[in-house]
C-alpha cells in the first residue's frame, strides 16, 4: 500500500501499549477504595483498551486493506486515546496508573496522527 512502515511498526506498537496500559488502568481503578467514583474512568480506559487492540491488529494484517478503512480506524483510536487521557490526567495526581495510563494514551494520540498525515 506504499506506508511508511516505521510509522506503521510504530503505530501498531503503541496501539498495543496502549491497550496493555488501559486495561491494567481500569484493573486498578477497580481496586481503589472509592471505586464507584472511578466509574467513568474504568469505562473509558476499557474502551480506550478495545479500540487500541482492535486497531493494533487491524494495522498489523494491513495487506490488501482499503485506506478509507484504515484511515477511519487509527481516527476512532486517536479519538479513543485523547478521550482517555484526559480523563487519566484528571486522576494523574491521586494515582499513578493514571499518570501512566494518559502518557501511553497521549503515546499512542501521537503515533495514530502521524500514521494519519502518511495515509493522506
Amino acid at each position: 500500500m506504499g506506508v511508511d512502515q516505521e510509522k506503521l511498526a510504530a503505530c501498531i506498537a503503541a496501539c498495543f501499549e496502549c491497550s496493555q496500559t488501559c486495561t491494567a488502568c481500569a484493573d486498578a481503578c477497580l481496586s481503589e477504595p472509592m471505586a464507584g467514583e472511578m466509574a467513568t474512568c474504568i469505562s473509558t480506559d476499557q474502551n480506550c483498551a478495545d479500540i487500541c487492540l482492535t486497531t493494533g491488529r487491524i494495522l498489523t494484517r494491513i495487506t490488501g486493506q482499503n485506506k478509507d478503512v484504515l484511515r477511519a480506524v487509527v481516527q476512532a483510536c486517536r479519538e479513543a486515546c485523547r478521550a482517555c487521557a484526559q480523563e487519566c490526567e484528571g486522576h494523574a495526581e491521586m494515582h499513578e496508573h493514571c499518570r501512566l495510563c494518559a502518557e501511553a494514551c497521549r503515546r499512542c494520540e501521537a503515533a495514530c496522527d502521524e500514521l494519519l498525515n502518511v495515509l493522506g
